[in-house]
């Protein structure tokens, strides 16, 4: 595993081996089975490119009513529990004091991609957000605290982790596109982002 700061972007390259990687697909199957993938559509009303769901007690949403923490699936559901070797990476990464409330799950496709955004829709800024990457590879942007400006990016791979705290907590942040096929995990390609979350 190499550790990498770009921007106060704290990336651990490689902090999954092949077979973690593994097995954290495989904990995830049920979950998307008992809260299915579904796309979302912004308040404007356009559609998003990434499909999603979420796990653990809040799950996050955007739809025409606008972008929030709610606790259950739109189809009505509650959302599953975050499985523990998710959760074993946010305590050893994050936080053993306090686990998230949800386990933001996006699918990207062959042509999702994820626009320049802050991560603010939480109660407390203090916490951090820490994301898993399985699967593609994804060109990721790292911005500023404020829109436009200059911007940095990375590529990041199956297994890498990044930690989004302090300095970073509200940094614009986005994928531009992902290398489809790059990885043998997901057996149809793509890429899973997992982004752990302290949101009441």
């Amino acid at each position: 595993m190499a550790r990498l700061v770009l921007r106060d972007f704290d990336i651990r390259k490689a902090y999954l081996d092949s077979t973690e990687q593994t097995g954290l697909v495989e904990v995830l199957r049920p979950v998307l089975k008992s809260a299915p993938l579904f796309r979302p559509v912004t308040p404007s009303g356009k559609e998003m490119s990434v499909r999603m769901t979420s796990a653990g007690s809040l799950g996050w949403v955007t739809d025409r009513a606008g972008y929030r923490y709610q606790s259950q699936h739109p189809k009505g559901v509650s959302w599953p529990s975050i499985p523990e070797p998710i959760l074993a990476v946010w305590r050893d990464l994050a936080s053993a004091e306090r686990d998230p409330d949800c386990c933001l799950i996006n699918y990207y496709g062959e042509d999702a991609r994820m626009g320049l955004h802050q991560d603010k829709d939480e109660a407390d800024f203090s916490w951090p957000v820490l994301s898993i990457s399985l699967g593609d590879d994804a060109l990721f942007r790292i911005g500023n605290n404020t829109r436009g400006g200059k911007t940095e990016s990375i590529w990041l791979n199956s297994g890498d982790v990044v930690i989004m705290g302090g300095p970073a907590r509200l940094t614009y942040h986005g994928v531009d596109r992902i290398r489809f096929g790059s990885s043998k995990l997901l057996p149809k390609s793509g890429r899973i982002n997992l982004t752990l979350r302290v949101a009441s």
